[in-house]
């Protein structure tokens, strides 16, 4: 059975492309006043240029059930028109285990997510429901791009064996849940020093790479500190940046289109 790990090598190879496009509908700033029909332009101008999309399900949930069925039309569309491209539900679930199993059923059962972000602060209990399906599984958040992360993320670990940062913990912790090879881990592109030690750590793991664009992550540095050995291996990530690149409802599925060659384009350069 091939997993999400799989799945994502093959369309990075097939595509030649290691982005991601957010798919994050705010109503003010929407081409269309349609999420469903917003997104689907969105999806049919850039397929053949990403490996990945990534709803983040806060902006679904924020229009209540019509956020949802829009959610709903968006996924089967991408299955239809796009089923070798990863599909990432962006939930940054956790909780303990019974309601992370319920968490899991959902994400995979009815929205049919290939993987899912998750918050890992309970433990493995609230991680392996995610990862115990071997063509599911979860990418853990470690080190993010916000400028608060640092309140929790950088505090220093002594004592029990434990040393170095926590997010460094974090990244370890995520590699002793990794035994079904279906565990990647989030770090953000504004961070890419550690990102390059994170990488030599954890030569295997995917990466989910937030950051750039929007953000300000150096696209060439986030790159050259997350790619593998073998050039593949992580996934750039991009939502506003590409969605909203215009504004006008003429012109912004091709502008997403422009924005995401020009970040593609960019990639590669740096994996040369």
């Amino acid at each position: 059975m091939t997993g999400w790990v799989e799945k994502l090598d093959a369309v990075a190879r097939s595509s030649g492309s290691l982005v991601c496009v957010g798919l994050d509908p705010d109503p003010r700033r929407m081409a269309v006043s349609d999420v469903a029909e917003f997104n689907r332009a969105i999806v049919d101008a850039t397929k053949d240029l990403v490996c990945a999309y990534k709803p983040q399900l806060a902006f679904y949930e924020a229009l209540g059930m019509d956020g949802l069925r829009a959610l709903e039309k968006t996924i089967s569309h991408i299955k239809d028109v796009a089923p070798d491209i990863l599909l990432i539900g962006d939930c940054k679930r956790g909780d303990i285990g019974s309601t992370a199993a319920a968490y899991a059923q959902a994400m995979f059962d009815v929205w049919d997510f290939d993987t899912v972000t998750l918050h890992p602060y309970l433990g493995r209990e609230s991680i392996e429901p995610f990862t115990e399906r071997a063509d599911r599984g979860a990418i853990i958040v470690c080190r993010t791009s916000n400028p608060g992360a640092a309140e929790l993320q950088d505090l220093k670990l002594t004592g029990d064996g434990v040393e170095g940062k926590l997010f460094e913990h974090t990244a370890r912790l995520a590699s002793e849940w990794n035994s079904r090879g279906n565990v990647g881990i989030v770090v953000g592109a504004t961070y890419p020093g550690e990102m390059a030690e994170l990488r030599e750590q954890h030569p295997d793991m995917p990466f989910l790479i937030p950051g750039v664009g929007a953000q300000g992550g150096d696209v060439e540095a986030a790159t050259r500190a997350g790619v593998n050995a073998e050039g593949r291996g992580v996934i750039i990530s991009s939502s506003r940046g590409i969605i909203y690149a215009s504004e006008e409802a003429g012109t912004f599925a091709s502008a997403a289109r422009q924005a995401v060659e020009s970040l593609r384009d960019q990639i590669n350069e740096a994996r040369k």
